[in-house]
């Protein structure tokens, strides 16, 4: 059975950062914690603008580059690019203080998704996973017209390598016109659509989807089948197991109990529980940024 649309949200854009300018679909008053996701920003960046050095706990960042480069560096010693394709998978655990800054001169674009942990992970160890666009499997559909970047979960019998702490799909579809795409998705799971180019059908005699917009799919069906019509269309798919644990946010901190984030607050002031290195650090890449220009 198909999924039908649930909700259909378009994304506009809004300050974020330092100076960047992001589109938001999960997150905003419209699509609060569609559990297990938290935010999702299509980001636009150049220049001195950015994201200087900020701490996370609790959740995971999923940043997928677009276009343009991304430099990151946290306070444990980890430094990397990720360019067009890239994918980097961070578990901030415990915590984690870092920077995420435009590599180049030209504007980077991409997606971050924010994750949520189960209450048995968010004090796990920092991780990352970082795959090269050479490194993430591809999957096809039968007649070619269908391209799918497998970033978790699978698609036409090809698998990720990207390890999760629970059930998620993420891939990135692109469809040449007059194209099919087919996918199966369990149907207890929160699944989610945000479209990039061209003007796909989520749902038989649907509407079209424009640019910038996130589309929920409902829990009534296990299949979803998107039609490309006249032109390409470039998508994400993304969708996951409900953690079903009380999800409390302040800022860049996801716990389970105000207790918790509270917790997190003062463990990040007094440098303890994970944050020992915050107070004497700070990244050499937002040197960068506007705020030291």
């Amino acid at each position: 059975m198909l999924k039908s649309i649930a909700k259909t949200v378009v994304s506009r854009e809004q300050a974020e950062g330092v100076g960047a300018r992001v589109r938001r679909s999960i997150g905003t008053h419209e699509l609060r914690n569609l559990d297990p996701f938290l935010m999702l920003d299509e980001f636009k960046v150049k220049l001195p603008s950015g994201f200087p050095d900020h701490p996370h706990r609790g959740f995971e960042t999923v940043t997928f580059m677009l276009e343009g480069t991304f430099e990151h560096e946290d306070f444990m010693g980890h430094r990397g690019v990720i360019e067009p394709g890239d994918v980097q998978w961070m578990t901030a655990g415990r915590g984690i203080v870092h920077a995420e800054m435009p590599k180049g001169p030209e504007v980077a674009t991409g997606l971050q998704l924010w994750l949520n942990l189960p209450a048995k992970a968010k004090m796990i160890d920092p991780n990352y996973q970082e795959l090269s666009t050479k490194d993430i499997p591809l999957a096809q559909s039968p007649d070619g017209k269908v391209d799918v970047k497998v970033i978790a979960g699978e698609s036409y019998d090809i698998k990720a390598k990207i390890h999760t702490y629970s059930p998620i799909y993420y891939l990135h579809v692109k469809m040449q016109p007059d194209a099919t795409f087919e996918q199966k998705i369990p149907a207890n799971y929160t699944a989610f659509a945000y479209t990039l180019k061209g003007s796909p059908k989520f749902a038989e005699n649907g509407p079209e989807a424009p640019e910038h917009a996130t589309l929920v799919f409902g829990k009534d069906g296990d299949e979803i089948k998107v039609t490309s019509g006249s032109k390409n269309a470039e998508f994400v798919i993304i969708a996951g197991e409900p953690i079903g644990e009380p999800i409390v946010q302040h800022g860049p901190f996801v716990m389970n109990t105000k207790e918790e984030i509270m917790q997190a607050m003062m463990d990040y002031q007094l440098a303890r529980n994970g944050f020992e290195n915050a107070p004497k650090w700070e990244s050499e890449i937002q040197q960068r940024s506007s705020l030291f220009q």
